[in-house]
């Protein structure tokens, strides 16, 4: 992966965080699901403000967006009623990246001796 700002060939930090975000929840969601039906389609959608203000850069506003669609049947009828308590037990237990982010955590940064 290569950092930078956002370019073709780069991603920016928050763009990393955005599609890890997406990308646990959408797994944990995903592997629910699919022992009943693969999914015709499959997408997740995240977006949030970026606020920079007297207290620092952050983001606000977190959201995720699902886009799932299931093959007509029993099968995907068993997925599509799955879903909606995959993508909550994702939220509140699962996703280590959206319990992070939404339940916070201290960071802190060093410089190394080598």
């Amino acid at each position: 992966i290569e950092f930078g700002t956002g370019g073709d060939a780069d991603f920016t930090p928050v763009e990393l965080l955005l599609a890890a975000l997406g990308g646990c929840t959408a797994i944990d969601a995903d592997v629910a699901t699919s022992r009943h039906a693969e999914p015709v389609r499959f997408s997740v959608a995240v977006q949030g403000d970026k606020i920079a203000d007297d207290e620092g850069s952050r983001m606000e506003n977190l959201a995720v967006t699902f886009h799932v669609e299931f093959p007509a049947g029993p099968e995907g009828d068993r997925a599509r009623a799955i879903l909606p308590r995959a993508v909550k037990l994702s939220h509140d237990r699962l996703c280590t990246v959206s319990r992070t982010v939404e339940r916070g955590t201290p960071v802190s940064s060093t410089i190394a001796d080598d």
